[in-house]
């Protein structure tokens, strides 16, 4: 799980005297309850209901701490932030729903999510057209910045309004790989997705990877999103002679599926990604997880000093849902839209300017801070810099860190 230091995350930006003066072609959107400070609002798209709520509800929450903390501090001078939360669902479709109509709020001026890959998808192309910047804490799949040529070495940016804090499935699954192989000492792996853009790209890496390290993947196969009997792939895991296994998919599928592998009489870890680090794993299953792995962008929050003052102001506000997974990185992504407005602010005379959307998304590709997940900044291609990941395990039905290090090729 992550969480975000509400450092005053610098990047070192002096405050200025930024008063927002009455003229402006923004003015409409100043309020009167706060003071006559312009409102700008950062959207938020997650699941807020359905199985992976609980990923979702730490995302809003974590956005919603971030704007509490800039509005306490007066972050950007004239201006008061607000949060509007839509609900994904997990699906494309909704997804691409909550997009146009964040796209026509005028006081939008960026958006944290979504959380799955298959989602930012549909999404991305709605925001390009409005200029309107998305910053995802939790996207993997390398295709959303890099393009589908990225395995060949063709790399190119496919949206310039999309970004995220999040590490990409490229560095997950080789980082997943060598673990196995080099730390775990596991030599033949049986490997599952579950056909979903996250996951199938993310198991597809993973397997590359552990082939060039000296692997053998004894046997591939696919299961179904929302089907809960998975017998049929636990036997033929228990009759392949694999040491391991390595799902590439959701915790609310991973659960079930260690579970049934382990009743057919396999005794043998899953291994996953990010999408497996959650307690609601643990819970999907009867039997054991102790010994089943995953990995996470990121170091452990709770151990970053950085993340001390978000851990505990977080707990403050008595948020009914922890910040699970995301939350780190989700206050990292919004306070890089309220780094990238107040830089704006700044360099138009205290004021947003007409086309604020755009020179929004034009900052972000300069934003540079410590954040509570490390710095933050991107690349390029709207990719993090920060290319920190952890090992997680089971134990006594707890996820634990065992491994934490800087992803090197």
């Amino acid at each position: 799980m992550r969480h975000r230091s509400l450092l005053i995350l610098t990047s070192a930006i002096t405050a200025g005297a930024l008063g927002l003066s009455a003229c402006g072609s923004r003015d409409e959107g100043k309020n009167a309850d706060d003071g006559g400070k312009t409102t700008v609002v950062i959207g938020v798209d997650a699941p807020l209901t359905g199985s992976l709520s609980a990923l979702g509800q730490g995302i809003k929450n974590s956005v919603d701490l971030a704007a509490k903390i800039a509005n306490k501090n007066n972050e950007v001078d004239g201006v008061t932030f607000k949060v509007e939360s839509y609900d994904d669902k997990a699906v494309p479709a909704s997804g691409q729903q909550n997009a146009t109509k964040l796209v026509g709020n005028d006081d939008v001026l960026g958006v944290v999510g979504p959380l799955n890959s298959g989602v930012a998808q549909s999404m991305q192309g709605v925001f390009a057209k409005a200029d309107l910047a998305q910053v995802s804490p939790a996207n993997t799949t390398p295709d959303l910045t890099q393009g589908p040529g990225w395995t060949r070495g063709d790399k190119k940016r496919q949206f310039p309004t999309y970004f995220r804090t999040a590490t990409t499935d490229i560095i997950q699954g080789r980082f997943a790989a060598q673990y196995y192989y080099k730390d775990a000492k596991k030599r033949k792996v049986f490997v599952i997705d579950d056909k979903q853009a996250y996951g199938s790209g993310l198991a597809s890496i993973f397997a590359q990877e552990f082939k060039r390290l000296g692997g053998k993947v004894v046997d591939t196969d696919h299961l179904t999103v929302k089907e809960t009997d998975f017998s049929g792939i636990a036997s033929k895991v228990r009759t392949s002679g694999a040491d391991s296994v390595y799902f590439g998919g959701q915790y609310p599928e991973g659960g079930l599926l260690s579970d049934q592998i382990k009743k057919a009489g396999a005794d043998i870890p899953t291994m996953g990604g990010d999408g497996l680090y959650d307690p609601a794993f643990v819970k999907a299953s009867s039997e054991s997880n102790d010994g089943d792995l995953a990995t996470s962008v990121g170091y452990p929050v709770e151990k970053l000093p950085s993340a001390k003052e978000f851990i505990k102001n977080y707990d403050a506000q008595g948020y009914k849902d922890p910040y699970a997974a995301y939350g780190g990185y989700s206050y990292d992504a919004a306070w890089a839209i309220i780094q990238a407005v107040k830089t704006v602010v700044e360099g138009n005379d205290g004021k947003l300017p007409d086309d604020a959307r755009a020179k929004v998304t034009e900052a972000l590709n300069k934003v540079s801070f410590d954040g509570v997940t490390g710095q933050v900044a991107f690349d390029e291609y709207g990719d993090t810099t920060n290319k920190q990941l952890t090992v997680y395990q089971v134990k006594d039905g707890k996820w634990i860190s065992v491994k934490s290090d800087t992803f090197k090729d």
